[in-house]
C-alpha cells in the first residue's frame, strides 16, 4: 500500500484501497488533492441576500406598496419583497443592524405577521418562514474563507484551472462583491403574480449575469499575467463556478506512509476510548495488525485448520506492540474482537466484498465526475454490528 501510494502521488494518479476481510472492510482515497465545484450538498441556504439586497433589488421591492388595498394584491406579494421591506424598516428604527437576539427574531415575525389582512395570506406565512435568511450573517462562509486564503490562492503558470478561479473569485470579493461571493441567480417558487415573479426572476438572473461577468473578466486577466492563453478556461466552467462559488470544497489526503508512521495520537485515543468508535477503530488497527503478523508468519491469523488458541495469542501480542508504536500505551482491544478476526481467518465473504465494493465505486464515481464530495477519512464497514463509520486520523 505504501510502495504503491507513493508512486501513484508523484504520477498524479488517484489511488482508491478497498479491503474487504471477513466481516470488517476499509476503504480509504489517497489524492493529493481534489477540487469539487459541484458539491451538491443536501441542504443549503437560498442565494436571496435578504439581509444585503443590492440597488436594483431594493429597488424593485420600494416600488411595490405592502400596505395595498386590494386584497388579491395583497396576498400576492411576493415574500422576498415583503423581506427586504421589512427588514429595511426594522435597520431604520434599529441603529442599522438586523434582528440578531432570539427576542429580536420573534418580535421581527411579529411584525410580520401584524402586516397580514387575511389569515389565508400564504405569501406572509412563506415570510415569517423564510424570516431565517434574513437574520443569516452577511458576506462569505469560513469554509469558502479558507479556500481563498488557501496558499494555492497565490497563482502561477502551473496553476489549476480551479485555482485561477479562485484567484478571481478572491478579487471579486475584495472588491466588487463587497463582501459577498458572486449570486447564483435563482429563485424557489413562491406565492406570487405572475408578474412580479418574472420580473423578480429577471432582477436576480441580471445580477448573476454581471457578477459572472466580472469574474470571468478577472480569470481572464489572471490567465494572461501567469503566462498562459486568456482562453484557455472555457466560457461554461466558468459560469458553473460562480453558480457554484459558495460551495466550492477541497479535500486532501495524507499520504499512507504518513498516517502509519504518525497517526493522530489524539484522534486515535478519542476514538479507542469512546464506546461508539472502539470496534471501528479496532478493526482499523487489527488490519493492520494481520499485515504485520502475515509478515512475521508468513500466513495470516485463523488461516488454517488447527492452532487456533497460538494464532490469538500471537495477533493479541502483534496488536498490542502496534498499539504501543503509535504511543498508546495501556491501551487493549477487547478479546472477542481479536478473537472474531482469527475466525475471519482472512476470508473474502462474498457479501461483505460486494459492499465494500459499492461503497468504493460510489467515491470513483465522485473523483472521476469531480461532483459531491468524496469521504475525507478511513471508512470503516463492522459488518457484526451493520455499522458503517469514518476514522478521522489525520
Amino acid at each position: 500500500m505504501v510502495k504503491l501510494d507513493r508512486i501513484c502521488r508523484e504520477a498524479n494518479v488517484m489511488l482508491i484501497f478497498a479491503r474487504s476481510y471477513g466481516l470488517t472492510g476499509l476503504v480509504r482515497i489517497s489524492v493529493k488533492e481534489h477540487a469539487v465545484i459541484e458539491s451538491k450538498p443536501d441542504h443549503f441556504l437560498d442565494d436571496l441576500r435578504l439581509n444585503n439586497p443590492w440597488p436594483e433589488l431594493r429597488g424593485f421591492a420600494e416600488a411595490i406598496d405592502l400596505n395595498v388595498q386590494d386584497p388579491v394584491a395583497h396576498k400576492h406579494i411576493p415574500y422576498v419583497v415583503i423581506l427586504v421591506k421589512m427588514a429595511d424598516e426594522w435597520i431604520k428604527s434599529h441603529g442599522g443592524s438586523l434582528p440578531s437576539t432570539r427576542e429580536e427574531k420573534r418580535e421581527f415575525k411579529e411584525l410580520l405577521k401584524a402586516r397580514m389582512v387575511a389569515m389565508d395570506e400564504d405569501n406572509y406565512k412563506e415570510a415569517i418562514d423564510a424570516s431565517f435568511k434574513v437574520f443569516a450573517p452577511r458576506g462569505i462562509s469560513s469554509d469558502l474563507q479558507q479556500i481563498i486564503i488557501d496558499s494555492c490562492a497565490e497563482v502561477a503558470s502551473n496553476s489549476s484551472d480551479f485555482w485561477v478561479m479562485v484567484a478571481a473569485l478572491k478579487e471579486f470579493i475584495a472588491n466588487e462583491g463587497g463582501g459577498e461571493a458572486p449570486l447564483e441567480g435563482s429563485i424557489p417558487d413562491m406565492t406570487s403574480s405572475t408578474e412580479h415573479y418574472v420580473n423578480l426572476q429577471k432582477i436576480y438572473q441580471a445580477k448573476s449575469e454581471a457578477d459572472f461577468l466580472v469574474i470571468e473578466k478577472r480569470v481572464r486577466n489572471i490567465l494572461k499575467k501567469i503566462g498562459r492563453d486568456p482562453n484557455s478556461i472555457p466560457k461554461a466552467t466558468i459560469k458553473s463556478f460562480c453558480k457554484n462559488a459558495r460551495k466550492l470544497k477541497v479535500c486532501r489526503y495524507r499520504l499512507i506512509e504518513d498516517e502509519y508512521n504518525n497517526p493522530s495520537l489524539p484522534e486515535l485515543q478519542k476514538y479507542l476510548t469512546d464506546e461508539d468508535y472502539s470496534i471501528a477503530v479496532g478493526f482499523y488497527i487489527l488490519l493492520r495488525a494481520v499485515d504485520r503478523y502475515a509478515a512475521n508468519f508468513n500466513s495470516f491469523p485463523g488461516q488454517f485448520d488447527g492452532g487456533m488458541d497460538e494464532d490469538i495469542s500471537r495477533l493479541k501480542t502483534t496488536a498490542v506492540g502496534l498499539l504501543n508504536d503509535f504511543g498508546c500505551n495501556g491501551l487493549t482491544l477487547t478479546e472477542d474482537l481479536i478473537n472474531e478476526m482469527c475466525r475471519f481467518g482472512a476470508a473474502e465473504l462474498h457479501a461483505v466484498a460486494a459492499f465494500i465494493g459499492g461503497i468504493a465505486s460510489q467515491e470513483v464515481i465522485k473523483l472521476i465526475t469531480k461532483q459531491f464530495v468524496p469521504m475525507s477519512g478511513t471508512y470503516v464497514f463492522n459488518g457484526i454490528d451493520h455499522k458503517s463509520q469514518l476514522l478521522s486520523l489525520y
